[in-house]
């Protein structure tokens, strides 16, 4: 991290002498948005992506920004007001943003893989995609991808500063300020897009909807909606009415909106956004409904769960399409009919309408999906989510589930694809829970979920990838200390044993060299990094992490006879959830080419 921090600060004085003296096509000094384009401005020479990142997590740290931020959640309406001050200053204008072809998802769970069919479905088309999402799981350059595929190191870092150059010569007219971590990967996100003239972009909401920075988006040219639940309580409220309210800010007058079935609470309140907007909202049908010629729909991302994310996916590419293939559009009105059928017996012979009347919520009629929707369907990736992952004798599932439901479906395909596993076992199998959770969630309840999966083990550990100093800078998060984290792993730790019946135990043996961790039995280890805990679970028998590149602090022999049980196994599987960045720093030391 030092050594991070010191390399942004030399460069910084650098930095400013350039944006001073370098003599810029959009001329930085006396910006004004009237005059930009989206023609490429010069890259800085000498600015790496490591030193993007590292500026980049600044604003994290930066006092204006986070005072700012706090301010905001007092008067949300104030967080609009300041993301266009913020779009202008960057060179960018909300019109511009209308030629994106925006597709616009929220939801509490299932948005990222709605967003992730969707866009696979109209990359499978030929179109040119952009994809905003978050949050990143190895390398923040994932959250803005460009064909499907994480955008690009030189283009991260061209753009990263021709964007942040922008903001920081206008900040002295602006009290200092700069834009939050968040808002300013969304300002960046918009610029790359437009850079890229991609044909749409998928753009998922961060928190909530209303007031979520992405929410500056004026004319998306369809919404979605999936699975509603409680989260973010502190931030969107404590009940499934607030939420609702907040999700169904992202209602745009007459842009079509789609949801999935949702408790009758929320769709009460999803209505009456929608008829206040004038957005026709409709409710997708049952996976099961949509017809197609090669029978039940395959999809690419595992889990029951996955279905209505699925039908939301087909409803929002299909009406985009229906938007493309207007007389004049690009491609063409004549294909049409080759892109989707109503299903037969449907009573809708035709696209929804766009007009609100006689829609409040209504059920939209299923159709025959095309060959091109179920091949995108069945060919999307979505890392981290329901996501197996077999290295030899070790097998890793991996969900980053962070709320009830989440942790519900989660639980619910673990327990089938690991018994599907076990079958085909040459012999007994160990298995071990790796769980942390972050913020406000309630991670005792979700712990709760976990116990009737039979685990041999369950092993916690921090957000933190490895205990040795490197500049890791993409997955640094100043947001909450080291202590705190290594605390909620214990308080995690005392949950499990609670669940178990084991009371409340007390007193500490310190397993790892130099680390922490309480007591305890055999089957619960606290580990301080997440490369601690892989190679204590795996033992040796996955090749990646037995690399001596990848060694961590040493652990006690009396630890590791602990782990005799995974020895005599024939084999290892393991449940890693409860935080995406807990299943990103799992799959930085997994999944070589995700660091690269």
């Amino acid at each position: 991290m030092m050594v991070c921090m010191s390399s942004v600060w030399r460069r910084g004085s650098v930095f400013a002498a350039r944006l001073r003296t370098q003599d810029w096509a959009c001329g930085l000094a006396g910006f004004s948005h009237r005059f930009y384009s989206t023609k490429t401005a010069p890259q800085i020479p000498g600015m790496e992506y490591q030193d993007a990142i590292c500026t980049l997590n600044t604003l994290q740290t930066n006092a204006s920004a986070l005072e700012q931020v706090r301010r905001e959640r007092s008067h949300p309406q104030l967080q609009m007001q300041a993301m266009r001050g913020f779009l202008e200053r960057a060179g960018l204008t909300v019109e511009q943003l209308d030629h994106l072809n925006i597709i616009h998802v929220t939801g509490t769970k299932g948005k990222g893989s709605t967003c992730a069919f969707t866009e696979q479905i109209l990359r499978s088309y030929g179109f040119r995609t952009g994809f905003y999402s978050s949050p990143h799981l190895v390398q923040v350059r994932e959250r803005i991808r460009i064909n499907g595929q994480p955008i690009v190191k030189e283009l991260f870092t061209k753009y990263f500063w021709q964007v942040y150059g922008r903001l920081d010569e206008t900040k002295d007219a602006h009290g200092g300020t700069m834009p939050a971590y968040f808002r300013f990967l969304t300002i960046l996100a918009f610029h790359a897009f437009l850079q890229e003239k991609v044909d749409l972009a998928v753009i998922e909401v961060g928190i909530g909807g209303a007031y979520d920075c992405t929410n500056i988006i004026r004319r998306p040219w369809v919404c979605g909606i999936s699975s509603l639940g409680i989260d973010h309580t502190q931030i969107l409220g404590d009940t499934i009415e607030k939420i609702a309210w907040q999700k169904g800010g992202i209602f745009k007058p007459g842009v079509a909106a789609f949801t999935v079935k949702q408790p009758e609470d929320a769709m009460v309140v999803l209505r009456s956004r929608a008829e206040e907007t004038r957005c026709p909202l409709w409710v997708c049908p049952e996976l099961e409904d949509y017809q197609a010629d090669c029978g039940p729909l395959r999809l690419g991302l595992a889990g029951q769960h996955q279905r209505s994310n699925a039908s939301l996916a087909l409803q929002l590419t299909r009406t985009w399409l229906q938007k493309r293939c207007l007389p004049g559009g690009p491609v063409g009105l004549e294909a049409v009919s080759r892109l989707t059928a109503p299903c037969p017996g449907s009573t809708d012979q035709s696209f929804p309408s766009t007009g609100v009347e006689n829609t409040a919520g209504r059920q939209v009629a299923s159709f025959k999906p095309s060959p091109t929707m179920v091949t995108g369907l069945a060919d999307t990736e979505w890392p981290g989510r329901s996501q197996t992952l077999k290295h030899g004798a070790v097998t890793y599932f991996l969900d980053g589930a962070h709320t009830m439901r989440s942790m519900q479906a989660c639980v619910h395909w673990f327990r089938d694809t690991a018994a599907q596993h076990e079958r085909s076992a040459s012999g007994p199998v160990a298995r071990v829970l790796l769980f942390n959770a972050t913020g406000e969630r309630d991670s005792a309840a979700m712990l709760k979920l976990l116990v009737p999966c039979d685990f041999d083990f369950a092993v916690f550990c921090p957000n933190i990838t490895e205990a040795v100093a490197s500049c890791n800078a993409d997955q640094q998060n100043f947001n909450v200390s080291v202590e705190n984290m290594l605390t909620r792993c214990l308080d995690n730790e005392r949950s499990w044993h609670l669940h178990h019946g084991a009371g409340n135990t007390k007193g500490t043996q310190r397993l790892i060299e130099d680390g922490l961790d309480p007591e305890r039995k055999a089957d619960t280890l606290v580990f301080p990094c997440i490369l601690s805990a892989l190679q204590w679970i795996t033992q040796g028998r996955d090749l990646v992490l037995a690399d001596p590149a990848e060694r961590d602090l040493p652990v006690k022999p009396s630890v590791m006879a602990k782990a005799a049980p995974l020895c005599d196994a024939a084999e290892i599987h393991i449940l890693i959830t409860g935080s995406l960045h807990l299943v990103g720093g799992v799959l930085k030391h997994l999944d070589m080419a995700s660091s690269k």
